[in-house]
């Protein structure tokens, strides 16, 4: 399994759309971590994002 996901991974892995991923984002519900221009979402708090609801 894959422990990065970019956006559009996350958006198609979990079903959501890409600006509830960013506002999901902006109040740290989701850990990302950018290399130079990429943002990529921690597959890990994805899935607790996920179980939690």
């Amino acid at each position: 399994m894959k422990i990065t996901a970019t956006i559009k991974e996350a958006c198609d892995m979990s079903g959501l759309g890409k600006t509830t991923i960013y506002e999901r984002i902006a109040q740290g519900d989701l850990t990302t971590v950018s290399i130079g221009r990429r943002r990529l979402v921690k597959v890990d708090s994805l899935l607790r994002l996920l179980e939690a609801a």
